[in-house]
């Protein structure tokens, strides 16, 4: 019975693989080999050594902190020692810096200390004194020329080279016929250094009457005419500067054009009253031009004269006001008041000369007493114009012709005195404060019209 209900296993039971065992001949049949390949040989020290972990290069560790108080930066809030230290090795880099943060205090917004906006300094008029050895740097040119010789010598040797002695030395100098194409070419040349027109016709007709009633033997003859009738024409005006002593003190404005040389001109005066042993006193109203005052006060220093200037833009006739209240106080002698360069086509600025006048004239009614004009001799006849202008605004007393030296055509002296017979007290034919001349007719003319022009030439 129990063989009955026993099962009978079949034969397509699964039943458990064995392992197959391959030879290597088979295994390297089914399975050819790549090219071999240098095998790396693995040091079993080596691989059981512990490992060795590089040290990374020191960088700087950069920290992004969250504000506390106020935004700030790590650099301002940490001193510089501190931030050195958080530069240090891996890999306790980052824990060291921590640990820095850590130890330094918040970083608090440091309160800048307030700087005080500089406050301008009060506008003080300083006198700044020139070193004695500078002086002459500072006024006169380095290649400027030796003083001229005293005399009709020193006259002779500067106006030389004028258009007018040029002129009538080539005239003179080829012996001309006596007629009326040599009184031609004395109007023509008269005419060209600036004699002007008026002047020129009286002197022709004059000698033209006197050659035709045969009073001139030759040109020679009447050279020596027309020498006579020039210096007859500036005698009138040939009427040096006396100085009042009885006024206190005598008060001296100077007026001009632009670049006429008033500045340099008052220095040379205050060397001439200095030297005759007035006492003396400038005031520098010149507030326009920059030099002028610091010029003046130069030139006050040279000569050990006092300047009163009150800055730059300053109150030209206050100026003048404070330097003649200040002259009467000390019993000044002389004061030279300087002014402005001006055209005298300005309306306006020829107004403030007469404001000038009538500021010094609420402390002495007699100032000033001396309104000198500086003309420049190269100007030509424009100088009448100058001259009428000026002496409607302040009434000129008298002239300073400068720079008669060089090239300068000298004619105007003439114009000038035939119009306005106001007397030249000063001519200027140098740079060197010798130079400054008292006028003189006979010395001026002979320098233009040499005596022996005919005979010898210049």
């Amino acid at each position: 019975m129990f063989s009955f209900f026993r099962r009978k296993k079949t034969d397509d039971a699964v039943q458990p693989a064995k392992p197959s065992t391959l030879s290597a001949e088979d295994l390297a049949a089914a399975f050819p080999k790549a090219p071999a390949e240098a095998t790396p040989q693995v040091d079993i020290s080596e691989a059981f050594a512990p490992p060795v972990v590089e040290a990374p290069v020191a960088e700087p560790v950069v920290i992004e902190v969250a504000p506390v108080a106020a935004p700030a930066v790590l650099e301002e809030a940490l001193p510089t020692t501190v931030i050195a230290e958080a530069v240090i090795e891996a890999p306790v880099a980052l824990q060291a810096a921590v640990e820095i943060i850590e130890a330094a205090p918040a970083p608090q917004a440091e309160a800048q200390p307030e700087v005080a906006a500089p406050v301008p300094a009060p506008a003080v008029a300083e006198v700044i004194p020139a070193p004695p050895a500078q002086s002459d740097d500072a006024l006169i040119p380095a290649n400027a020329a030796p003083a001229a010789a005293s005399g009709k010598l020193g006259w002779r040797e500067r106006l030389r080279n004028s258009t007018f002695a040029r002129s009538f030395g080539g005239l003179f100098s080829r012996n001309p016929k006596l007629d009326d194409d040599l009184l031609d070419e004395i109007e023509t040349a008269l005419i060209t250094a600036d004699v002007g027109v008026p002047a020129t016709t009286a002197l022709i007709e004059d000698l033209r009457k006197r050659m035709k009633s045969r009073e001139f033997a030759d040109a020679n003859a009447l050279l020596a005419a027309l020498r006579a009738d020039l210096i007859a024409l500036l005698q009138p005006v040939s009427k040096p500067l006396v100085i009042d002593t009885n006024a206190k003190p005598f008060v001296i404005l100077t007026v001009g054009v632009n670049g006429v040389g008033k500045t340099t001109t008052i220095g040379k005066l205050a060397k001439r009253f200095k030297d005759d042993g007035h006492s003396l006193m400038l005031a520098a109203g010149d507030t326009f031009r920059a030099a002028a005052v610091a010029q003046l006060q130069i030139w006050g220093e040279r000569n050990g004269v006092a300047v009163v200037a009150q800055g730059q833009n300053a109150d030209a006739a206050s100026v003048a006001f404070d330097a003649l209240q200040a002259g009467k106080a000390r019993g000044t002698s002389v004061l030279i008041a300087d002014t402005a360069g001006r055209l005298h086509t300005q309306t306006g600025l020829m107004n403030e000369l007469s404001k000038i006048r009538r500021v010094l004239g609420k402390i002495d009614d007699t100032a000033p007493h001396e309104v000198l004009m500086v003309i420049d001799g190269t100007t030509g006849q424009n100088a009448l114009s100058q001259l009428r202008q000026f002496h409607a605004a302040a009434g000129v007393t008298g002239l300073v012709v400068t720079k008669l030296d060089g090239t300068a055509k000298g004619g105007v002296v003439f114009a000038l005195a035939r119009e306005f017979g106001i007397p030249i007290r000063f001519a200027g034919i140098g740079e060197r404060p010798e130079d400054l001349r008292m006028f003189d007719p006979e010395a001026f003319v002979d320098a233009l019209l040499p005596q022996a022009l005919g005979s010898q030439g210049t």
